[in-house]
């Protein structure tokens, strides 16, 4: 679909102005923030930006309109992004199939779905039932702000016409989204941007712009940002390690059998590299896990093996002279350490997966913060191409996926080998903006951008207005660094005893490779409640 300029602003008998749009300077101001990590979000939603010129004042003051505003019957609308409830469905998913590119994509439906819903209070006619037709069954949750969550809402007011807006609407929005109502001469921005810059954990600065505030008569307003750390590090820092690992972070190693995996530390800040879709150089953490359900003894015999061993044993000592210990006390110390392989586990991280012949999936938790948990879930398709999977992808197939993410822990992997998952993860931070406009006309939420259509009469006291501009950036960090602490198992052993023989027995062993090397998509969601509040595309990790 051909892109609008999203700049205009209709006003009845009036010319169109045209305003032209211009770029955002956020990225420039950000800071980081010491101490934290482990996965950064940080997004700001200007959701309904300069709604009427100077030329409604007069209605607002009490004089008459000049036109009467254009009734509009109310109709009956359906779409198919009606949302049911909180959990993902398919509307969460139709901004990232509509703007299906081959670049970094991040935004929040959370952020969106908020918007509109207060949007929507001041609605009615045909502009309520459109915005309601994706709105449907959807209640809005609301999330405590802390120093690891924000999420705020308010309507900035010029003062001149603070009657103008009925006492009603600002009423809900204060009760059911816990808006700030905020008066502002809209002399310049800089109270507006203080505002986001403080419900972003100051990252995101000089949102708007002053000559655009000018303009305005009220702004609506959603912020949202978080700041949180995973569980456990997804690779061990160089320190400080958890207690009796030395510089080890991942180490399994199953005592008589040809099994040693280890994966090492991060040291110095410096990340392995690995090669993205043609990309070389590009920073990565990498996993690793061992499950050993491999019961070596019952497929053996234990005779068989005291037979096997024992010949050795004995070739052993006629070549070097060297014993340890009597034939039976060695052979029962082998017996007891190669049966004690069996059961055992080791990863260096906790992390879901589920893997088949056309995705891979990786999912991590984040730490809980105020009765909130959010997971972090990746989806590679290995066949087809991101493009192609996103464009046929939906809800329902999203959740059965996460439906059937297995934690790797030892009770979930096969019986009879030693399963061993190796992957690694690419970094990603980057920025991106919706074309949000286009994209709820595109959903058929059209009349509130038409002045002649828009019906915003339930926030009004008269007069007549349209939707001027909706915006929505997001900004993305996912990181190693900052983790708090580091989950690992280290299982090391030299063999029954010091002397220099040992048998080895070759395992049956079945591998998962969690590589995720090509484009893939992401969500972030509230594992309680099934709320969605990213959604993404990596196509360029970070250079190391």
């Amino acid at each position: 679909m051909e892109k609008q300029d999203n700049s205009n602003v209709e006003i009845l008998d009036e010319k169109k102005d045209d305003v032209a749009q211009e770029q955002l300077d956020v990225g420039a101001q950000q800071k980081k923030k010491k101490g934290k990590g482990g996965i950064l979000i940080f997004l700001c939603l200007m959701a309904v930006v300069g709604i009427l010129a100077a030329i409604f004042v007069p209605s607002f003051l009490g004089g008459k309109p000049k036109t009467k505003r254009a009734k509009t019957d109310a109709v009956t609308v359906a779409s198919p992004y009606r949302l049911s409830g909180n959990g993902l469905e398919n509307f969460d998913l139709y901004f990232l199939q509509l703007e299906n590119q081959t670049k970094n994509i991040v935004y929040s439906p959370l952020s969106i779905k908020y918007a509109l819903a207060m949007l929507n209070e001041g609605t009615d006619g045909a502009s309520h039932e459109q915005v309601a037709a994706i709105i449907g069954e959807y209640t809005p949750k609301k999330y405590n702000n802390s120093d690891h969550m924000s999420f705020a809402n308010a309507m900035f007011i010029r003062d001149t016409i603070k009657d103008g807006i009925k006492e009603s609407y600002t009423k809900t929005l204060q009760d059911k989204f816990g808006a700030e109502i905020i008066l502002d001469p809209f002399e310049n921005a800089s109270n507006a941007n203080s505002w986001v810059s403080n419900k972003t954990f100051n990252l995101v600065n000089n949102l708007l712009d002053d000559a655009k505030v000018k303009e305005e008569e009220f702004i609506l307003l959603n912020a949202l940002a978080i700041d949180m750390n995973w569980v456990n590090r997804i690779q061990s820092a160089c320190a400080p390690l958890p207690e009796g690992m030395g510089d080890k972070y991942y180490n399994v190693k199953y005592l008589h059998e040809n099994y040693a995996e280890y994966i090492s530390t991060i040291m110095e800040d410096h990340y392995p590299t690995m090669t993205f879709n043609g990309l070389e150089n590009r920073k990565s953490v990498l996993i690793g896990a061992s499950f050993n359900h491999y019961d070596i003894i019952k497929d053996l015999g234990e005779d068989n093996i005291r037979k096997t061993v024992g010949e050795k044993y004995k070739e052993y000592i006629a070549e070097h002279g060297e014993e340890c210990g009597s034939y039976d006390e060695y052979m029962d110390k082998y017996i007891e350490a190669i049966g004690s392989n069996y059961k055992k586990e080791a990863t260096s991280t906790d992390f879901y997966l589920y893997d088949n012949d056309e995705i891979k999936a990786f999912a991590k938790d984040l730490q809980e913060y105020d009765g909130v948990t959010l997971q972090y879930v990746a989806i590679m398709p290995k066949n087809a191409s991101l493009e192609a999977y996103v464009k046929e992808v939906d809800a329902k197939s999203i959740n059965n996926i996460i439906k059937n993410l297995k934690e790797a822990k030892y009770d979930n992997f096969k019986e009879g080998v030693v399963t061993r998952i190796k992957g690694q993860i690419p970094l990603f931070a980057y920025e991106y903006k919706l074309n949000l406009e286009d994209d709820l006309k595109a959903l058929g939420v059209e009349d509130i951008f038409d002045i002649n259509k828009a019906d915003l009469s339930k926030m009004l006291q008269s007069g007549k207005l349209a939707i001027n501009d909706a915006n929505h950036k997001a900004k993305i960090e996912f990181s190693n660094d900052g983790i708090k602490a580091a989950a690992a198992t280290s299982m090391g052993g030299a063999g029954a005893d010091t002397c220099g023989f040992d048998y080895e027995y070759d395992v049956p062993v079945e591998d998962i490779d969690m590589t995720f090397d090509k484009p893939y998509m992401y969500l972030i969601r509230d594992k309680k409640t099934g709320e969605i509040w990213f959604v993404g595309s990596v196509y360029e990790p970070v250079q190391q």
